[in-house]
């Protein structure tokens, strides 16, 4: 009896309809990274809430100005390590604003895109009452280093009354009486009030003084003495 042998031939190719198929389902993978990224902001991902609160004030500021960047490089024992920070591009200080005052605002200014950093004083990382501590140095003015006595360096000030280069402060929580955070008061108009300063979540950043968020954890502001 003879056996009957059929022969498959065997292609190095994939058949066309499967590498449509695969295509499809890579396009899908890459387009849902991507979504990942809706609650992407300054190197962090933030909630929804988060997200809105941080679009409304960016509203409320107007278009932003372009910035450049510098770059600052240093080297750890595992290997370089390259950080770059944005700067503003000219961002003009009213003319109203005294020339002390007005270096300590572009100082800070300078630093607007470092991270924050726990006792940091450089580029490389930045607490609050560092930014002003530092911003201070450029006019040769050493200022307290903690926010707790950056708040006794100064006359009281009403809030009706800020002006560019006053000290504002804060606390962790609506209501309370206990400073924790500081910032600087950059413009100030009958319609609003933006100062700068180191927030933990967004690095050096300029906000909106009457926004819910930090107007419900005002504790006082201060003049600088100079």
């Amino acid at each position: 009896m003879r056996e009957h042998v059929t022969k498959v031939r065997h292609s190095g190719h994939w058949p066309r309809p499967l590498t449509q198929v695969l295509g499809l389902l890579l396009l899908g993978w890459l387009t849902a990274c991507g979504a990942g990224k809706v609650n992407y902001h300054n190197g962090k991902y933030h909630s929804a809430r988060d997200m809105a609160r941080i679009k409304a004030e960016a509203r409320r500021r107007g278009p932003s100005r372009p910035t450049a960047k510098s770059k600052v490089k240093t080297s750890t024992a595992a290997g370089k390590t390259k950080t770059i920070a944005r700067r503003p591009a000219g961002r003009p200080v009213p003319a109203s604003v005294s020339g002390k005052v007005a270096s300590v605002i572009e100082t800070a200014r300078s630093y607007q895109g470092t991270p924050y950093k726990f006792g940091g004083t450089s580029r490389l990382g930045m607490d609050c009452s560092g930014l002003l501590y530092e911003s201070f140095a450029a006019i040769a003015v050493e200022i307290p280093r903690s926010s707790n006595e950056q708040a006794a360096w100064g006359a009281p000030v009403r809030p009706q009354d800020l002006q560019p280069g006053d000290l504002v402060f804060f606390g962790a929580s609506p209501g309370s009486s206990t400073i924790t955070h500081v910032g600087m008061v950059t413009e100030a108009s009958p319609e609003s009030v933006q100062f700068i300063h180191s927030s933990s979540s967004l690095g050096v950043i300029e906000n909106a003084l009457e926004s819910d968020y930090y107007l419900s954890r005002f504790i006082k502001a201060v003049r600088p003495r100079l």
